[in-house]
């Protein structure tokens, strides 16, 4: 059976890119918040039967477009954003010739984890 992903990551490659991974997980938890406070405003302003106005929803459309660009970074390099609130992110990664994901969570000061590609984060083991 042939791999799921076209790119494997070595623990150093990975680490390698963690300042920017760090630094677009920081953008896409700002730009969700903006997005919800944005939403709720929207809504606010719509049930109330009042003009939503062009703004709100531009200054919407802008955050939504922002973050979308962010999720294509990780889509590109294959980099799977596995719970955004914690930051928790998994790269795939070849260990003992079968296909596994190298598993971080942005506490971590280091990638030192891994699991199989169905295990998830409750079957995380220390590399």
């Amino acid at each position: 059976m042939g791999n799921v992903f076209s790119r494997h990551y070595t623990r150093d490659e990975a680490r390698a890119l963690l300042p920017q991974v760090r630094d677009w997980l920081r953008q896409l938890n700002e730009r969700r918040f903006v997005a919800e406070k944005t939403e709720r405003r929207l809504s606010h302003l719509l049930q109330s039967g009042a003009d939503a106005g062009g703004d709100t929803v531009n200054e919407l459309m802008r955050c939504l477009a922002a973050m979308k660009e962010i999720h294509l970074e990780f889509e590109r390099r294959e980099i799977q954003v596995k719970d955004l609130e914690r930051g928790l992110v998994d790269f795939p990664a070849l260990l003992g010739g079968r296909e596994v994901f190298l598993c971080w969570e942005q506490d971590e000061p280091d990638i030192e984890f891994w699991h199989d590609l169905d295990a998830g984060f409750a079957g995380r083991e220390r590399l």
